[in-house]
This record gives C-alpha cells, sequence and structure tokens, in this order.
C-alpha cells in the first residue's frame, strides 16, 4: 500500500487518516469488483476448475 494517503508533511486527526483510508480501500474494492464481473463475463477455459492455482 502506498503512503501517499497520508502525507507526513501535516499531522492529521485519526477520522481524517480513517475516512481516506476507507475511500482508498473502496476505490480499490470497486475496481477488484469490476475486474472480477469483467472476467465472470468470459466464459472460463475447460482446464480452469481451480486446481491449477499456485
Amino acid at each position: 500500500m502506498s503512503q501517499e494517503a497520508v502525507p507526513s508533511s501535516q499531522p492529521k486527526g485519526l477520522l481524517q487518516q480513517m475516512e481516506e483510508l476507507m475511500a482508498a480501500l473502496n476505490a480499490d474494492l470497486s475496481q477488484l469488483d469490476a475486474d472480477f464481473q469483467q472476467s465472470a463475463e468470459r466464459p472460463a477455459p475447460a482446464s480452469a476448475n481451480g486446481s491449477d492455482r499456485t
């Protein structure tokens, strides 16, 4: 996770830090959901049964 969401030049309140981290997490989860939805639209290859993952 990058440190750019919480610059060290000026101290912030804990609530503001938490709000920024939650916003970043929400954005990451939204992107992950979009990627998942896109991959769910494609037909899976016959060999993709989950056993070949590392």
